[in-house]
């Protein structure tokens, strides 16, 4: 039974050689080059297996960027993956930088491991390094003493938007239920009548119109909010189409479309502001450690209007990152480029070197903190991706995580995106016991304007002017599902966070209470015991009906994730898993049912990137293979009978 299954496998693959023969790209690789690759893939089902695959990756590397580039693209295909020219863009980007890493490390090892649970779904996050942030001085024991109280003059307004993804090429009329991972664009190659015709205003497997972000630039005017923030992601997910001048001329649309606006705008970099996508190289890649420059150049030119030269000069000299004094006020703003952290980021990992600082964002962050601390300001904090989510390395999180502890009367919020949802992440001094008084540290995390996650939306924040807390959020969305909405989109309140939930915490909240970390732990408690409020939660976090199909699994690993601004405290599942019937581990290490396996991704930011279809190899390969091997047996099968 066992040789006759070999033979299947072993005739399996063959088989899936030969086809992939046929079907290479111009530049075609050796027949056994396509093999091997084949053969290792079908083979990735855990850790051990996927540095097999390394090998094999690292061999066709050694041959060159084009014979690398060349296989996985011929790979792509004949899996059919995505359709032929999404196979072959994907790749063609990122393809080189990972030829380089698979280059510049061992297949097997912590970097291996890190490699594997990134781009492919296996191995877990290594255990964190030990790695003590310095801190330039101790906390002064005086500040405990005093906190000042929100006064009881009226808050300012402070609008928080994200992800707009706009889509310059967006064609109204356009096919909205392709084939591709992102849809509303005239591609030469869908030639079949149109099913769903695009709106001139969006749909939900589309990135945002023009006339949208217009749309969204004119609502937010209408709040009068004393300055905006923007946690990134212009770019659309059109990934496999996306180069540098497409990202030039996305930005270049941004700045156009907000040169009207009545209010600074203090942005940060997205991990889609760079092309390829999520490339932030290290100082440390020798030979590359310039190729995101232009990115920075880029931005500080454009955002000088907004945070003036100093700021300015500080995107250029700190990969994307600046800090300012809000005018008029005692509120310092630091903005971080949060793709050093991001474990999608392919320069993250070609060395083997310990790098518990990637291009000194953690210093530079402690140094402009401090110099707040000494002068009484308060600090937010803002980038991109939020600290808590599975797509963060956890050595990061956790130096990230001691800086906010350090400084945790100093910061009053922070903020962040990339989920493409309404919600928010809880740093706690005592991750082990987690309660109102551990609470530490709020994330505040903005919808996304793209229709792709939901129904477009954006925050707004009542702040006190002294203590610069949160008094108050409330979310504006504009609802696809609308009659007129194509037309004229309608941006009406679609909760407030104060009048929502603080009737339902112990006592109710204070009239002069801020919205604080210790509040929002007590909303996670009336969750836990409240399925009607939790409920609600989840139907705004996407603005879509909600997504727990099992409910309760759900309902957990969420509340989890809420109290995880720490990534390594965050049960959500934090890799996929596909094929032969694989179990999928979580955190603590309890399986979870296949049925959940893609419930609890921490992000939408992508359409579709190099890694999901790394992933989506792995399990085609085995799929496919696993598919014929049964096909014969049974047919083996029925014969003996």
């Amino acid at each position: 039974m066992i040789w006759s299954n070999f033979i299947f496998l072993s005739f399996s693959l063959l088989w899936l050689g030969v086809y992939a023969r046929g079907d290479a790209v111009d530049s075609k690789p050796t027949s056994n080059l396509v093999d091997d690759l084949l053969y290792s893939i079908a083979k990735a089902t855990d850790c051990v297996s996927c540095h097999g695959l390394l090998i094999s990756l690292k061999a066709t590397a050694h041959l060159g960027d084009d014979k690398f580039v060349n296989a996985l693209i011929s790979i792509c295909k004949t899996l059919k993956i995505q359709d032929q020219d999404v196979c072959e863009g994907i790749f063609l980007g990122p393809g080189p930088i990972i030829a380089h890493d698979l280059r510049s490390i061992p297949a097997t090892g912590e970097t291996s491991n890190r490699f594997c649970n990134a781009m492919m779904g296996v191995c877990k996050q290594p255990p964190v390094k030990n790695y003590t942030v310095p801190f330039p001085k101790p906390e002064l024991s005086s500040l405990v003493v005093k906190r000042t109280r929100p006064s009881r003059r009226p808050p300012f307004q402070v609008t928080h938007f994200s992800d707009i993804h706009i889509d310059r090429d967006y064609a109204i009329n356009s096919e909205a239920n392709c084939t591709k991972p992102l849809c509303c664009r005239a591609f030469e190659d869908q030639t079949d009548p149109i099913t769903i015709p695009a709106g001139p205003m969006g749909n939900h497997r589309c990135d945002s119109p023009t006339r949208l972000a217009e749309s969204l630039f004119q609502a937010i005017d209408a709040t009068n909010s004393a300055f905006a923030i923007f946690t990134g992601d212009i770019v659309p997910g059109a990934v496999w189409l996306v180069n540098e001048t497409e990202v030039e001329k996305d930005f270049a649309t941004f700045l156009s479309l907000t040169s009207s606006s009545k209010i600074p705008i203090y942005p940060a970099l997205g991990n889609h502001e760079v092309a390829p996508v999520n490339s932030y190289p290290r100082n440390t890649s020798t030979g590359y450690e310039d190729e995101a420059q232009w990115v920075y150049d880029m931005a500080s030119e454009g955002w000088m209007k907004w945070i003036g030269s100093p700021a300015a000069n500080q995107v250029v000299h700190h990969s994307g990152s600046y800090s300012l004094l809000v005018p008029e006020t005692k509120l310092r703003i630091i903005s971080l480029n949060t793709g050093f952290w991001y474990k999608v980021n392919f320069w993250l990992y070609d060395s083997t070197e310990s790098q518990p600082d990637p291009n000194g964002l953690l210093s530079f962050m402690v140094s402009q903190l401090q110099e707040a601390e000494d002068a009484g300001e308060r600090v937010w904090i803002m980038g991109h991706m939020p600290m808590g989510g599975g797509d963060v390395f956890h050595d990061q999180s956790n130096y990230y995580d001691q800086v906010i502890q350090r400084y945790r009367r100093t910061i009053v919020g922070q903020f962040f995106g990339h989920t493409h949802a309404d919600e928010f992440q809880l740093a706690y001094s005592n991750y082990s016991y987690q309660t109102k008084d551990t609470a530490t540290s709020m994330s505040w995390i903005a919808p996304a304007l793209t229709p792709r996650s939901g129904n477009p939306a954006f925050k707004v924040y009542d702040v006190d002017p002294d203590t610069y807390e949160v008094m108050d959020m409330k979310v504006y969305s504009s609802d696809l599902s609308e009659s007129g909405y194509q037309e004229n989109p309608t941006w009406t309140l679609l909760y407030s966070a104060r009048d929502l939930y603080g009737p339902l915490i112990p006592g109710g909240l204070d009239t002069s209470s801020a919205l604080t970390p210790g509040f929002w732990h007590q909303v996670t408690e009336v969750f836990e015991k409240n399925d009607t409020a939790y409920r609600v939660y989840d139907l705004y976090k996407r603005r879509n009906g909600g997504q727990c199909s099992a409910y309760e699994e759900c309902k957990e690993r969420t509340i989890c994730g809420v109290r995880a601004a720490r990534s390594q405290n965050n049960c959500a599942l934090l890799q996929r898993g596909f094929g032969f019937g694989r179990t999928v581990m979580g955190e603590k290490g309890s399986v979870v049912d296949q049925s959940l396996r893609y419930a609890y991704e921490q992000e939408e930011c992508e359409s579709v990137t190099i890694s999901d279809v790394l992933v989506a190899m792995v399990e085609g390969v085995g799929e496919m293979v696993f598919g014929m091997v049964s096909n014969l047996f049974f047919r083996w099968w029925v014969n003996r009978c």
